[in-house]
């Protein structure tokens, strides 16, 4: 199977999780074996970062890679949805500290993207094969994996609230289950931690535009739901971002039960050092 690139550059704008200010970001095609890198565009020049699990600095709320001079945040639909659809290289520009939250989902990026075209290159993928079974688990939190030819998710959360309650989702992941399954689960939230999180410089652009907010009586957005199970479907969108912190697509099979973002990079700083846990391999 060749690499994949895009036909052309694509730009996203919008409000930006924490600083709830206005940030954009630009896709440019990128050469065979680079592989996702952001350009955060700062007063001193332009910073490349590359993704591997040491680059992750901040687990509060979304995913942030840092270099130590610049980071950026909210990455992790951005990741999601480029490792979901295919595409191995691209250039990820970033104007400001934080990517557009969107709508809370993956269905803007993957519009965008659509829009761009992808094109394939002239060159094999090379991927993170997981060849022997590896679990962490910690403070009601694990992950554990086996090998397997794909990349599957069995997902399980557990809230104390009756709107989510327990829900379970299963899924091999693919360009057309992601779009179909995946890529429309918003973010959630909680009304009542609100203050508190704005009062810490945090979640200032959250809204019901581009969060699924639940107060003691339900879910306040006007229209409700996308899914049912909306809620774990879209963390199974954060985990797909959060392995794609690995550098490469990665084969294996993932049961999760209530990780988060601090919990899925302890896993993957710890498989990637697990001595014969991955094995590269051309596809």
């Amino acid at each position: 199977m060749p690499q994949k690139t895009l036909a052309g550059p694509v730009v996203c704008t919008g409000i930006s999780l924490h600083a709830g200010t206005r940030v954009s970001m630009e896709f440019k095609p990128a050469p065979v074996d680079t592989g996702i890198v952001f350009h955060v565009h700062a007063e001193d020049g332009v910073h490349l970062l590359a993704l591997r699990p040491e680059a992750v600095s901040t687990t509060e709320l979304a995913t942030t890679i840092s270099n130590g001079k610049v980071s950026v945040s909210t990455i992790e639909h951005v990741l999601a949805s480029l490792r979901a659809l295919d595409i191995d290289n691209v250039e990820i520009h970033v104007v400001g500290c934080e990517v557009p939250l969107l709508d809370g989902s993956a269905r803007l990026i993957v519009e965008a993207l659509d829009r761009a075209g992808i094109v394939e290159q002239d060159s094999s993928r090379r991927l993170m094969r997981v060849t022997k079974a590896f679990a962490l688990e910690k403070d009601g939190k694990s992950i554990a994996v086996e090998p397997y030819d794909g990349f599957r998710v069995d997902y399980t959360i557990r809230f104390p609230h009756p709107v989510i309650g327990e829900q379970r989702f299963v899924l091999d992941i693919s360009p057309e289950t992601f779009r179909e399954q995946i890529a429309d689960a918003r973010t959630f939230g909680f009304f009542r931690e609100a203050e508190y999180l704005r009062s810490r410089g945090l979640a200032r652009g959250c809204s019901l535009d581009n969060v699924i907010v639940i107060d003691d009586k339900g879910v306040m957005n006007e229209g409700g739901l996308r899914f049912p199970d909306e809620f774990v479907r879209h963390k199974i969108l954060d985990f797909i971002g959060d392995m794609a912190m690995l550098g490469r697509p990665m084969l294996g099979s993932f049961t999760v039960a209530c990780s988060g973002h601090a919990h899925n990079n302890a896993f993957l700083r710890q498989l990637a050092q697990m001595d014969g846990a991955l094995e590269t391999a051309d596809l």
